[in-house]
């Protein structure tokens, strides 16, 4: 009879001991846990903490008891494993709570202790109000301390998930958050423009952030940063990294690899033959390049603990390493990272590209569509995907799955380019931005359309003299734009070109979102301009890097985000607020009317000169506006296309003299012109 013992619980343990079961109905199956709990959801401690999870008890996935009754294991918590007798196969143990010292045998073990939040030598890290969140226990504390103590003012150390998902539960409990990170900026494995994102959603809940700093000593109501300056804080928490639980394992004399973690094979074996290892400990093949390296994440943990049960008793199942997909949702912000970023796969030795761009969830016309984010990193020759980066307030994490699974794949932009994704107008697009990315992709690699993104841009641009061209409307570029760009919309931009002379000037194209920054590129380099260069992402990628960094070679000076508070409706505020700002008087004279047939939030944007807003859906019932029916009107909205619509409704209605005056663009360029 199979004697499984298993070391750890939560993740790869517990599910490696539910997998063994499955396969064998006569094996010995026991676990040993070092704390007080077999099974919880680790991942759900900062959203109790929040309030977003209001019973403790959901956390709770199995106990001892549940464990033996579903599975016929036997669970020991509370119960620590001293040394693993490798020779007899045994495991010698204590029992924490009454310091019983215990022998356990094996003819197969399986290790799954995870790892610990690493613990830095800071001054005041002792102090009974600095914590860190790993388990059960660590959650009530915090709880404990937030609900006895009322404090007013905390400092997040690390800005990394956990990180991340505290400063987001401590706002909704009421406290001031200051995040504390020493890299440029927060999620560092992500890209600059994509974690400007987040920050920026961060800035707007309130939280300050203190980037490229780190934290030298902890007072007793404040804590102090390397550059001498002081931040309040009642509490503090720290979240700066995991470190593997190796202790046992290496006075077992066990291999450990190249990345610091446990050394197994393909079948998640070590290097002894009788033991096999799952979890955070471990060191594993990342799938896109081959490399040793250790991603401790609750979904591989789960996979590999099935795994190891499974070849523990006998099987050949291979694991075939992980991409290290991850995601986070800050208050309403989600991003997330699959693979390799764009410097990884260049630090790897790989020849990559990357592009991004920002498109709606689904249509535009339908309600509520919310603009992702993709970034995808890829192989410059063959277009094997190596990576993806997503960003949004909705659909980004469908998006990054998609990347996930083309990265495993090893599928190429062009495979992406022609997939068929789901699309119903409240879903998706006919174009997915999954296809619009790949678009891009293609034409970067094939030399269509000349872009970069904008960390590659920033460095590019090193010693050079760039002719920075913003084909925005007028009212995007007033609000913010590059340092000494030149804004001349997309719209009039073919009138203009004579401006942008000489032809072998470097030009730097930005518009929205990407999509008119490589038609103007396109028109461009049609009428011979051979320096041409489009910011990929356009002024959305510029300004999330802006806000995560101080660019380099380029100035960006962004306005505060918007402020945003917990539970607050923002699209309905706004919504309210445009309707007042779009109130108008009706006219009285037969003087030449404009009418801006756009939404009130489109008009509350920018408008034409003089304009009135009468939204195309209202126009009908709202001619009485208008004033005599030979009078003269003349309809425009963002392109010229429900103006047109708006003509033939005004002529079915008896008005004789109205006029298409086009888009936006058009009628503020004649305004101007006049």
């Amino acid at each position: 009879m199979e004697k499984i013992l298993i070391i750890g619980g939560v993740a790869a343990g517990a599910t490696a001991a539910a997998k063994a079961r499955r396969i064998s109905s006569d094996a010995q199956i026991t676990i040993l846990e070092s704390g007080p709990d077999i099974s919880f959801a680790n991942g759900g401690l900062p959203y109790y903490i929040g309030g977003d999870i209001k019973n403790r008890s959901k956390l709770i996935l199995q106990s001892p008891e549940s464990f033996h009754e579903q599975y016929q294991t036997t669970v020991y918590v509370n119960t620590t494993a001293t040394r693993i007798d490798r020779k007899n196969r045994l495991v010698h143990a204590v029992d924490a709570q009454t310091g019983e010292m215990k022998i356990y045998e094996y003819t197969k073990l399986i290790l799954a202790q995870g790892g610990r939040p690493i613990s830095p030598p800071i001054p005041g890290a002792k102090y009974s109000h600095v914590f860190q969140l790993w388990t059960l226990e660590d959650m009530d504390k915090i709880k404990s301390f937030i609900d006895n103590n009322n404090p007013k003012s905390a400092v997040v150390v690390g800005g990394g998930f956990i990180g991340l998902e505290m400063a987001e539960a401590l706002v909704k409990n009421g406290l001031s958050v200051t995040v504390v990170e020493m890299m440029p900026h927060v999620m560092s494995i992500m890209e600059a423009e994509i974690a400007g994102f987040i920050q920026q959603e961060m800035s707007a809940y309130g939280i300050d952030l203190k980037t490229s700093k780190a934290v030298s000593e902890i007072g007793k109501k404040s804590v102090t940063l390397d550059d001498g300056s002081q931040i309040d804080a009642d509490m503090v928490l720290l979240s700066i990294g995991v470190r593997p639980t190796l202790k046992l394992a290496q006075e077992a004399g066990l291999a450990i690899g190249e990345a610091g973690g446990l050394l197994v094979d393909s079948m998640l074996k070590t290097s002894d033959d009788h033991i096999y290892a799952a979890g955070d400990m471990i060191e594993l093949e990342h799938r896109i390049y081959n490399k040793k390296i250790r991603i401790p994440l609750a979904g591989p943990a789960n996979r590999q603990g099935r795994i190891a049960a499974e070849n523990a008793l006998g099987g050949k199942h291979p694991y075939k390493g992980a991409t290290g997909t991850s995601v986070v949702r800050v208050f309403e912000a989600v991003a997330g990272i699959t693979g390799l970023s764009l410097k990884a796969a260049r630090a790897a030795g790989l020849d990559a590209d990357a592009i991004v761009i920002h498109k709606e969830n689904h249509v535009s016309y339908y309600p509520g569509a919310e603009m992702v984010a993709v970034l995808i990193v890829y192989d410059r020759h063959t277009g094997v995907i190596l990576g993806g980066q997503t960003a949004g307030y909705s659909g980004s994490d469908r998006r990054l799955d998609v990347l996930a699974t083309a990265a495993a794949s090893k599928l190429t932009v062009s495979d992406l380019a022609d997939m068929d994704f789901a699309y119903a107008p409240p879903l998706g697009s006919a174009n997915d931005p999954i296809n619009m990315a790949a678009f891009a992709a293609e034409n970067r690699i094939s030399g269509y359309s000349p872009a970069m993104t904008v960390s590659e841009l920033d460095d590019y641009l090193e010693g050079k003299t760039a002719y920075w061209l913003d084909v925005r409307d007028i009212f995007d570029y007033e609000k913010a734009h590059v340092d000494k760009a030149v804004n001349i919309p997309l719209e009039i931009l073919m009138s203009k070109l004579h401006e942008l002379l000489p032809k072998n000037r470097m030009i730097v194209v930005y518009d929205s979102t990407g999509k008119k920054g490589h038609q103007a590129v396109r028109m461009l380099i049609g009428a011979g301009f051979n320096q041409v260069l489009n910011v990929s992402g356009g002024f959305a990628s510029l300004s999330g890097y802006a806000r995560s960094v101080t660019p380099t070679n380029f100035k960006l000076d962004l306005p505060d985000p918007k402020p945003k508070k917990i539970g607050a409706c923002a699209q309905q505020e706004e919504k309210a607020a445009a309707t007042l700002s779009t109130k108008e008087k009706k006219p009285a004279s037969n003087e030449p009317l404009i009418v801006d047939v756009r939404s009130i939030e489109e008009f509350a944007y920018g408008a034409a000169p003089g304009a009135i807003n009468i939204p195309l859906d209202e126009l009908e019932s709202r001619l009485d506006e208008l004033g005599a029916r030979d009078r003269k009107i003349i309809l425009y909205c963002a392109s010229g296309s429900r103006s047109s619509y708006a003509v033939q409704i005004l002529k079915a209605c008896g008005f004789t003299n109205p006029v298409n005056g086009g888009s936006l663009m058009r009628m503020i360029t004649q305004s101007i012109r006049r």
